[in-house]
């Protein structure tokens, strides 16, 4: 399955990565690595694991294309002392991630500035020939890709509710959903998605357990 913006190809994966061959880069939005252990630190207790599944789950997309680069486009750690509660076993896995391929880490809201000694680049917002590269998506943008929102979208099939996380995808934008464990997700109907959807047919990829799902926008819950 090939998506299209401005002139470069993208490629959805069953992760909620995305993969641009020509570039050969692998986009990844919203890790919120340690939100299990800011959690507990409010007192309300998760299973420690997130930031294990998250970056196995990285892990597995970088191993299925073998990106060169890595973006991964903000809100990578779910608050800024998240990097500082990282147990040492996860810390060794993202080294290993960080000598297998260039990371680029995108500010969040959640985790605007990152400590130096995390391997890996950093920037506000990065372009990737035309498209531009950010964590929050602009009203009004073009040639956009963003994260952020953690879109999911809902269908009903044989009278049963499915709801999933998605790709939204626009004329002049995409917006990847939550890579995170414990991530969550706005539904594309949302009041959040209008003033960037407003005016365009959109599609959305559903991500099924086997397989990616292309929906017109308007066939969404």
């Amino acid at each position: 399955m090939v998506m299209r913006l401005g002139d470069i190809d993208f490629l959805p994966c069953l992760s909620g990565a995305l993969y641009v061959p020509a570039y050969d880069t692998l986009l990844v939005a919203d890790l919120h690595l340690e939100k299990g252990s800011s959690r507990a630190h409010q007192g309300r207790l998760l299973p420690p694991y997130d930031t294990r599944a998250g970056l196995l789950a990285l892990r597995a997309a970088m191993a299925k294309w073998a990106p060169s680069r890595v973006m991964l486009l903000g809100d990578s750690f779910h608050d800024a002392a998240g990097p500082d509660r990282m147990a040492p076993d996860d810390r060794g896995l993202l080294e290993q991630l960080a000598a297998a391929a260039d990371l680029t880490w995108l500010s969040g809201n959640h985790d605007p500035c990152l400590p130096e000694y995390l391997p890996g680049s950093r920037s506000s917002e990065i372009a990737l020939g035309g498209i531009t590269l950010r964590h929050e998506p602009g009203v009004g943008a073009v040639n956009e890709i963003a994260g952020h929102l953690h879109p999911v979208a809902a269908i009903k099939r044989r009278g049963r509710r499915l709801r999933t996380k998605c790709f939204v995808i626009s004329p002049t934008r995409i917006i990847l959903p939550a890579f995170g464990a414990y991530t969550g997700g706005l539904d594309v109907r949302h009041d959040a998605f209008r003033p960037l959807l407003a005016g365009e047919a959109f599609r959305v990829i559903m991500v099924g357990k086997m397989a990616l799902h292309v929906l017109p926008g308007r066939a969404v819950l």
